[in-house]
């Protein structure tokens, strides 16, 4: 039988309080077996004390779009701040990078300082590394991220392609096309990473930093999330490994195993003021669609699920 590793990885650990026990209760409960730190998070301290106390996976969320950077010197007068002061936004840094306003080198300086904080917080390095709002995949950025990773030996990153992503026909046009976007920046980021000596398949041994076969995430989000939808998206990922078609993120494997990261933002909602990295919580973290997440991973059917397709969850740095 095939045997399927799932690396479920709750992002955004450190947001505020409330994301972290969320975070916390689901790996408690077995629901998700990895966690990724955002350095800049109001409550990315507690956040790294929390993994400690459990012994919860961690790995780096590099923020580069949200709120404000952790190195002193770009806290003023620096291409990633907007005229208010914080990182430009989702969008905002995608507007700035596509006009040249972003200096790469100051990029590459928050990486290191929020790489450097995380060994901080946590005594240790990041197993793996992926970008906040998918910027790690961006042009310009991905050689920068790559050239971050290389330097500090970190083993692991995502690279977010997801199979079956354009039949899902429950996503707005709107959200669609970003995805789009991410999905067209992923696949160039490919090629990049690989020159810069990082393989493509983590069942290939190699002493550069890879990524699991197959990523998962972004058709389960928020609302979309339910039971039926995070298992049509494994059944879609393994169909997709194992076919005969090759695709540039993820080759067919010559092993009888399938690495799956699912990308997932469970926690309970954020009470303003407190919350964000610097700028307050957002409308998403304040919703009702944080709690739906940790709701349905916590099911036990969906561990049911896991157990009766030979499916382990683990950590990147179990693999």
């Amino acid at each position: 039988m095939l045997q399927v590793k799932l690396i479920i990885t709750g992002d955004d650990f450190g947001y505020c309080p409330r994301r972290n026990q969320g975070i916390v209760d689901c790996f408690l409960a077995g629901a998700i077996s990895n966690v990724s730190l955002l350095v800049n998070g109001s409550a990315a301290a507690d956040a790294a004390k929390l993994a400690k106390r459990y012994s919860i996976p961690i790995g780096l969320h590099a923020n580069l779009s949200e709120g404000s950077p952790v190195c002193e010197v770009l806290k003023t007068n620096s291409s990633l701040l907007n005229q208010d002061g914080f990182f430009h936004g989702k969008m905002g840094f995608r507007t700035a990078l596509s006009r040249g306003l972003l200096n790469m080198s100051e990029v590459k300086q928050e990486l290191k300082a929020q790489v450097e904080l995380f060994h901080e917080l946590t005594g240790h390095l990041p197993p793996h590394m992926d970008g906040h709002q998918h910027v790690h995949v961006l042009p310009e950025v991905r050689h920068v991220f790559a050239e971050v990773l290389e330097e500090y030996g970190i083993k692991y990153t995502r690279v977010p392609v997801e199979p079956g992503l354009h039949n899902c026909d429950w996503i707005p046009r709107t959200l669609m096309d970003f995805y789009l976007g991410v999905e067209e920046d992923s696949f160039n980021t490919v090629d990049v990473f690989t020159k810069h000596g990082i393989s493509i398949n983590i069942s290939i041994p190699s002493p550069g930093s890879r990524w699991p076969d197959i990523y998962i995430g972004l058709s389960t989000m928020g609302k979309n999330m339910s039971v039926s939808s995070i298992w049509s998206a494994i059944n879609s990922a393994i169909l997709e490994v194992t076919s005969s078609v090759p695709s540039p993120a993820h080759p067919a494997l010559q092993s009888r195993t399938v690495t799956i990261e699912l990308m997932v933002h469970p926690g309970y909602p954020s009470v303003p003021p407190i919350g964000g990295c610097g700028e307050g919580p957002d409308d998403f973290s304040q919703s009702w669609e944080r709690l739906h997440e940790l709701q349905t991973l916590i099911k036990p059917e969906l561990q049911s699920h896991y157990k009766s397709r030979n499916i382990q969850l683990c950590s990147f740095k179990d693999l």
